[in-house]
């Protein structure tokens, strides 16, 4: 059984703070999108129906490298690589609102998606190796409501920035709050490694990556 290490009051009073700011910023954005497609295809002279690359570039780079991030996290350490994914998320925000054409932005996507795989996965990963089981629920349950916030409030402010804005501060809002984010992830994120070192399972990644390829492309044709 794994021994749970020994933390400060101030890092165990902030860790869920931090975790939830990224929880937020990652479900802010995969609803605050939708609404401003039509303004961006618009601006890009782009065909409406292909801005839907914008949304799946996201996702696909999502689900290809989640399964990758708990052994990257042990590898390299939770607290340098959940300031990395903070960093990315945030970069690729700043690509996607100065892209200037449909290619760029997908490509800013990309940026944000190797972000975004390991943002959660990594925020959750250091809070059930910090608190006891019986608190786990109670820290679990904080950190979601801000997760569960965002798709709330992303298609009515998305909206609002599009119409009295431009689609560019859907992506320029994440600035301020990944740089609030980078600031306490490493104040207040602890460097929690794996006990052991464990190989990567290239084939597995691999098999895994295919099936999320076939499987997106397919939902993605039957809705269209």
């Amino acid at each position: 059984m794994p021994v749970r290490p020994v933390l400060s009051p101030e890092v165990l009073r902030w860790l869920p703070w931090v975790v939830a700011i990224a929880f937020f910023m990652q479900s802010l954005d995969g609803t605050i999108l939708n609404t401003a497609l039509p303004d961006m295809a618009s601006d890009l002279k782009e065909n409406p129906l292909r801005m839907q690359g914008v949304i799946v570039a996201y996702m696909l780079t999502v689900a290809l490298l989640i399964p990758a991030s708990g052994w990257i996290a042990d590898r390299f350490g939770t607290k340098k690589i959940f300031f990395s994914a903070i960093l990315l998320f945030s970069f690729g925000s700043l690509l996607c609102a100065l892209s200037g054409t449909l290619n760029e932005l997908i490509g800013a996507r990309i940026v944000q998606g190797l972000g975004g795989a390991l943002m959660l996965p990594i925020g959750r990963l250091v809070v059930l190796k910090a608190y006891p089981r019986s608190e786990l629920v109670r820290i679990m349950g904080f950190i979601t409501i801000p997760g569960l916030l965002g798709p709330l409030i992303g298609p009515t402010m998305g909206g609002w920035m599009v119409q009295y804005l431009s689609w560019h501060w859907i992506f320029l809002i994440n600035l301020p709050v990944g740089m609030l984010g980078c600031w306490a992830v490493w104040h207040f994120i602890p460097d929690l490694r794996g006990s052991e070192r464990t190989r990567f399972d290239t084939l597995g990644f691999v098999l895994f990556g295919a099936a999320m390829v076939f499987i997106t492309i397919a939902m993605e044709g039957l809705g269209e």
